[in-house]
């Protein structure tokens, strides 16, 4: 029977910040300490916080895989757990993937509790991580259970060592995201479902994006992050974007933000679906956790929405975001913004280059500013 809590002890670190880099991570039943699982790497040259959240995200997925529940996770890195707690804000653009990637495994347990920890209660870990760097510096590799401490220390554990880019962050300040559905393609215009086949903006889809990006310059002058779907009505509304924000935000391609699979519905109308498929189609319109013939279901979805907003609100504390994606994951994210019920999903019409404004709380509060505002497509 898979363990309903346990504990995750993780650590990281480089000799040289940067330097050789490794991490190691502990599972343990949380009840009587015996230990689950064990996870180590050697990761070439990488700074200590890239190592460090490493092992804090090696530690999450083998807990994920060993099936628990609740997780308490404890590091001597006051600046992960800071971070990761929303308190402390990331500048460094090159560990915000990592904390995104974090809190998306976050959001697959019941309860994450996080807490600092000293280095000498931190020792199996710690071990884990120097018998990796040693590797990855070329030396013969100690016995990690020995529970040695390093003979080369890690720096950059110790809060007073963190780089002067962190800083206290206020809990109540809020992470803004723009929510941006893709300009108009044929299958848009046709109301047909459009799930994961790559259809292209229309002319008139690529004049939306254009006038969509004046538009969300106007809302936000100053942008943290564009992620978007990986389909190309996305990145490309996506990119009109970016360069009506001055060109200087990259676009973030990211997986879960991809539309739902449809299935055998894919390219027809509803009205097709109607008539082949009377009783899916009732089922589906009945439950989210029915999937269309072939393909998701929304249930499915918004986690994988979730995971995204999660490692947003993780990430970018206090900033501004936008989000490019499809009908059924916005949906879905204002559905649970506004504590809505199922029916939410067949009743809220989402334009194409619609934009909807939501703040979300590290302490769970939401505040929805707009849905599907469209006054920048009037002219169009």
């Amino acid at each position: 029977m898979a363990p309903r809590v346990v504990s995750v002890e993780a650590d990281g670190g480089s000799r040289g910040n940067p330097g050789p880099a490794g991490y190691g991570a502990v599972v343990r039943d949380a009840e009587t300490g015996e230990v689950l699982a064990e996870r180590s790497e050697s990761l070439g040259t990488a700074t200590n916080n890239v190592a460090e959240y490493q092992g804090l995200i090696a530690g999450l997925t083998a807990a994920a895989e060993l099936g628990a529940a609740e997780v308490d996770v404890r590091m001597d890195s006051k600046l992960v757990v800071e971070q990761m707690c929303g308190r402390w804000q990331i500048k460094h653009p090159g560990l915000r993937p990592l904390a995104a990637e974090a809190a998306g495994l976050v959001g697959r347990f019941t309860a994450v509790r996080f807490a600092w920890i000293p280095r000498e209660q931190n020792r199996h870990a710690d071990a884990l991580a120097n018998a990796a760097m040693d590797a990855a510096a070329g030396r013969p590799a100690r016995t990690p259970t020995t529970g040695q401490p390093p003979a080369t220390p890690a720096t950059g554990s110790d809060p007073a060592t963190a780089p002067a880019s962190w800083e206290p962050r206020p809990t109540f300040t809020a992470t803004r995201l723009i929510l941006v559905r893709h300009g108009e393609t044929e299958y848009t215009e046709q109301r047909r479902y459009s799930g994961r086949g790559d259809v292209p903006l229309s002319a008139k889809g690529r004049d939306q994006v254009l006038a969509t990006g004046a538009r969300v310059a106007a809302l936000a002058p100053s942008v943290a992050a564009v992620l978007s779907s990986p389909l190309s009505r996305c990145t490309a509304t996506a990119a009109a974007i970016t360069e009506a924000l001055g060109g200087d935000v990259p676009v973030r391609t990211e997986d879960d933000l991809i539309e739902c699979d449809f299935g055998q519905w894919e390219g027809r109308t509803f009205a097709e679906v109607r008539q082949q498929w009377p009783g899916e189609m009732d089922a589906w319109l009945a439950s989210p956790r029915i999937a269309p013939p072939g393909g998701e279901s929304f249930t499915h979805v918004a986690e994988r929405a979730h995971r995204v907003t999660a490692g947003l609100l993780t990430a970018y504390p206090g900033e501004t975001v936008v989000v490019v994606s499809h009908v059924s994951p916005i949906k879905l994210v204002l559905r649970d913004a506004l504590a809505a019920g199922d029916g939410f999903l067949h009743r809220l019409f989402l334009d194409a280059a619609g934009i909807s404004v939501l703040d979300m709380w590290p302490d769970g509060g939401v505040a929805v500013r707009t849905v599907n505002d469209t006054a920048h497509l009037a002219a169009l």
